[in-house]
């Protein structure tokens, strides 16, 4: 049974996210087609419709995922997913309701049939679920997990990586561990079916890589900043010479234009929308302990500016100020809440207006943390090549406890793929933040945690 399956397998899940995607329209068109006759027959309104939720379905899956069972957890597809028909629902609402506003005057228009958006709210949501759950239950019963080989340079890298892989166990099964300079690479790859390559230098990667590919083997690695250049470079023909070619270069004065208008426009959007938070999280910090309602700090910015960034206090007054470690004890009741909802950061709205931050760019580290980075890791300097951002890809993907080399990756790609565009998506992508914050907001382990490999460090021959 499972031959035959592997043999159609793309067609198998071709279909079965066609009719997940068109099950999600066909319920919005038939809840609100109860108070609509034009989506019950064949109509200007039901084609305006039907491509109207489309486009907009197809634009946001594209800024929030897909349904890529296998490769993601249930949970996040399931994010995704309910974020992506809330947003087409909306939109596909908002032109019906438009089209039934015969008469040209603004003062006509109504919001109709809000409860029956709300059941198609729920419906939908309902079915997400199961095609998520039943998604990735299929997937596996199909595929067994990946036999692993891990190829790293020490015991701290290696417990890294499988804290890492060990989130995914039915995706993945570490079958072996090897030091990069082990002898007995080319054996292990060949046996393996995926290859994880942590913290190897380029030269010996280069190698592994090469090897990989010979025998069909899949591979994942950590990018260095010589991959993210890369990664961003053009093709280039100079004669007949083939060239990857990347201009490293400042953001354009339209670039900057655009990205301060758009810095301008959301805060004060933002700030006016969010102040019952702000007030709320005010009240609250005052009430516990009677102390100072927001906490002030001095971070860095673009070209190492200095500034101070505000929040709203989530620890008690006058304690040493380090980064939270989980279970911290100088954090208030109140401020755990704060913390885990992100209420806390609404404050640097401020910071944005002022122009001390940007909407998005990377997060502004404490001026101890980045004293401290640079100088295990030099090149955490290149975050300062772009203003300080209230959100971000390392903040979207990453979290609060993420290693300063990932974070620093992460936000180089981020500025080294920069566009407006990218900032928009970026934007509507922070709330799945907001979703998993208990992830998001992991702090540091006051003690690292060791996985049951060993590392067995090897000389080269």
């Amino acid at each position: 049974m499972k031959k035959h399956l592997h043999k159609f397998e793309t067609t198998l899940w071709l279909v079965i996210k066609a009719v997940l995607y068109i099950s999600m329209m066909v319920v919005f068109i038939r809840i609100l087609g109860r108070e609509n006759i034009g989506l019950t027959r064949l109509s200007r309104t039901l084609g305006v419709t039907i491509l109207i939720f489309s486009v907009v379905g197809l634009l946001f899956l594209s800024v929030y995922g897909r349904y890529d069972v296998g490769r993601r957890k249930s949970k996040p597809i399931i994010y995704s997913l309910v974020l992506t028909v809330i947003c087409a629902d909306i939109v596909t609402y908002l032109q019906l309701m438009i089209m039934r506003t015969n008469v040209p005057d603004v003062n006509q228009f109504r919001l109709n049939n809000l409860g029956l958006l709300g059941i198609t709210f729920v419906v939908q949501t309902a079915i997400i679920i199961f095609f998520a759950y039943a998604g990735n239950w299929l997937f596996f019963k199909i595929h067994r997990p990946e036999k692993c080989c891990i190829i790293t340079s020490s015991q701290e890298s290696l417990d890294e990586i499988v804290f890492a892989i060990q989130r995914y166990k039915k995706q993945y099964k570490i079958t072996s561990v090897l030091d990069y300079r082990s002898s007995k690479i080319k054996r292990h790859i060949r046996d393996a079916e995926t290859v994880f390559i942590y913290d190897v230098p380029v030269e010996a990667r280069t190698d592994i890589m090469r090897w990989s590919y010979k025998y069909k083997v899949n591979v994942y690695f950590n990018p260095e900043i010589e991959d993210i250049v890369e990664l961003n470079a053009k093709q280039y023909s100079l004669d007949d010479v083939y060239l990857l070619n990347k201009n490293v270069k400042a953001l354009t004065i339209e670039q900057r234009v655009m990205k301060r208008l758009l810095d301008i426009t959301l805060s004060i959007v933002f700030g006016v929308i969010s102040m019952p938070l702000w007030l709320g999280g005010m009240i609250a910090v005052k009430l516990h302990d009677g102390g100072p309602v927001l906490f002030k700090q001095e971070r860095a910015t673009i070209n190492g500016k200095r500034f101070y960034v505000y929040k709203l206090r989530t620890m008690k007054p006058n304690v040493a100020n380090y980064s939270a470690t989980k279970g911290d004890d100088r954090i208030t009741k109140p401020g755990r809440f704060l913390r885990k909802t992100r209420i806390d950061e609404l404050p640097q709205l401020w910071n944005v207006l002022k122009g001390d931050m940007t909407f998005v760019g990377p997060r502004p580290e404490m001026m101890k943390n980045v004293e401290t980075y640079t100088e295990e890791l030099p090149e955490f300097k290149y975050r300062l090549r772009m203003k300080a951002g209230l959100t971000g890809y390392a903040q979207i993907v990453g979290k609060y406890n993420t290693t300063p080399k990932d974070k620093l990756i992460m936000d180089m790609m981020y500025i080294e793929q920069f566009s407006v565009l990218r900032d928009i998506q970026l934007i509507f992508q922070t709330v799945i933040v907001l979703l998993k914050s208990s992830d998001s907001t992991e702090a540091f382990e006051k003690k690292k945690k060791k996985c049951e490999f060993k590392f067995k460090k090897e000389e080269e021959d």
